[in-house]
């Protein structure tokens, strides 16, 4: 007996465009698959899928929950009344671990950006990223590990069920360890997935000579992440005017992948310097921002194995810039959901702002905020609904998938599930 049986769902169906030797089923035109259908979930997995039996042609406005336990063969059942059920939203890029446990300790420098001042001048001044690493600095580690938690489920509750997350609000080896053991602590009360990044190459220390404290971050901080939690992650770096330059930037993530972790790296947020054909050459996983980019970083983009992403949040916050990456196959969008230049939670917005402001059609922006950045975090059990999956998904009223990217503003995530669990 199944634990779970979902009925009547309009599947949504991954194009893999980043994945062109996979197998998978037809598509209709707004990407589902051409009939409703059943899915049957043992434990975390999907076991089973078939056309429904039988199928009401106008869907009730929600999907509903049927009470108690269904007949054979699953103890539950739900009816999805021919809503859209889409795989588990993975949000590749976040910095969602940091503290500020009222919500409000980056209002002032939003006031100051509506008034004119430019982002690098705020941070300049103390604010930005800067802000938030006083305040990380000085909360405790199951301070962060609450707040966190808090963040991570109001996620999951808009259909992201698998979520990165960044440290970065460190600037020391004391601080940096702190925000991963807090990261690494909410993990088993998440119902989700949780992705760990150490993002080392960050801001920098305004109190610290300059060369003393990028030589303590790839000398001293870079070994004790590795010494604590190992390489099986990604170290970052934020490659700016004001912050990494490309020359400490490439030293921190060679010297990073040759202790064995991944590389992923922040490049052309707002200037070109380079970092796009260096991180392709360095192997990086990943550029992400890429607003700034020259047609020459995105042609170097497209012909590499690295992807791109697109973290369109932080340009309707900040400057009213964003990537433009149509030309690429390998991409990916993010909602880069900070305190400061991305204020936000939701990957339905993100995908919503994709197919306006970076070159992805609809599907396409779908595809690429589940299947791409699964595939991007090395979880080949996600970010699309077939058997052997993980039975991670969004359940929706839409009766089309492209509504996804079509009506921004509301949470469509009518029931979501984690894991083979109704969260």
């Amino acid at each position: 007996m199944h634990d779970l049986l979902i009925t009547n769902a309009r599947i949504f169906e991954p194009d893999f465009a980043a994945q062109p030797q996979a197998e998978h089923p037809p598509r209709r035109a707004d990407g589902t698959r051409p009939e409703l259908c059943d899915i049957a979930i043992s434990g975390t997995i999907i076991a089973h899928i078939q056309p429904s039996a039988g199928v009401s042609s106008a869907p009730t406005p929600a999907p509903t929950l049927a009470p108690g336990l269904a007949p054979a063969p699953a103890r539950r059942t739900i009816d999805a009344a021919g809503g859209v059920v889409f795989p588990g939203f993975v949000d590749c890029h976040t910095h969602a671990c940091w503290s500020d446990p009222h919500g409000d300790h980056r209002l002032d420098e939003w006031a100051m950006k509506l008034a004119g001042r430019p982002y690098l001048d705020i941070l300049a001044a103390g604010g930005g990223i800067m802000s938030s690493v006083r305040a990380v600095r000085a909360a405790t580690e199951a301070e962060l590990t609450e707040q966190l938690l808090g963040r991570l489920n109001t996620m999951l509750r808009h259909g992201t069920t698998t979520v990165e997350v960044k440290s970065g609000y460190g600037l020391s080896t004391r601080d940096e360890l702190k925000m991963l053991r807090a990261i690494d602590a909410a993990r088993p009360h998440f119902r989700g997935t949780i992705v760990m990044t150490a993002l080392l190459g960050h801001a920098l220390d305004p109190d610290i000579d300059r060369a003393r404290f990028v030589r303590t971050t790839i000398d001293e901080t870079l070994p004790a992440v590795a010494s604590e939690f190992g390489t099986d992650m990604s170290v970052d770096a934020f490659c700016e005017q004001g912050a990494w330059s490309l020359d400490e930037t490439c030293e921190l993530l060679a010297r990073a992948r040759a202790l064995g972790f991944s590389v992923r790296v922040h490049a052309d947020q707002f200037t070109s310097m380079g970092m796009v054909p260096r991180a392709v050459e360095l192997g990086a996983l990943s550029v992400d921002h890429l607003e700034a980019s020259t047609p020459q970083d995105i042609a170097a983009l497209a012909a590499s194995k690295t992807f791109g992403v697109a973290l369109p949040a932080c340009g309707l916050h900040v400057d009213g810039r964003f990537a433009n990456l149509a030309r690429l196959t390998r991409r990916c969008i993010a909602t880069n959901f900070n305190p400061g230049s991305a204020p936000s939670a939701s990957m339905q917005m993100a995908i919503a702002l994709a197919a306006r402001k970076c070159g992805f059609l609809p599907l396409e922006a779908i595809d690429a905020a589940t299947a791409n950045p699964a595939e991007l975090l090395g979880l080949t059990d996600r970010g699309r609904v077939l058997p052997g999956a993980r039975s991670d998904l969004v359940m929706s009223s839409l009766t089309d998938a492209r509504s996804l990217a079509l009506r921004f503003g509301e949470n469509h995530a009518a029931i979501v599930i984690a894991a083979g669990r109704v969260v």
